[in-house]
């Protein structure tokens, strides 16, 4: 639970570690999925996957790289 006095670096770090936690668990369960013994997959099909996951992480990232816009005019 958010402490009401909890500053934005610390909200930040408490849900940043929790997200980033959940999506590298997503990613181990996603890697039980190479198992030939179990599954039945193509090469296209792992290419689409991780084309869509590392277009999905560079979107984010350049979220973090980006500086906020601001409407103001300036010269």
């Amino acid at each position: 639970m958010a402490n009401i006095n909890e500053g934005k670096a610390e909200r930040f770090k408490r849900v940043a570690a929790r997200r980033t936690q959940n999506i590298l668990n997503e990613l181990r369960k996603l890697g039980n999925c190479s198992n030939s013994n179990i599954y039945k997959y193509s090469n296209e099909e792992v290419s689409k996957i991780f084309s869509a996951v590392d277009s999905e992480v560079k979107r984010v990232k350049s979220l973090f790289n980006t500086k906020a816009k601001s409407n103001k005019f300036t010269l």
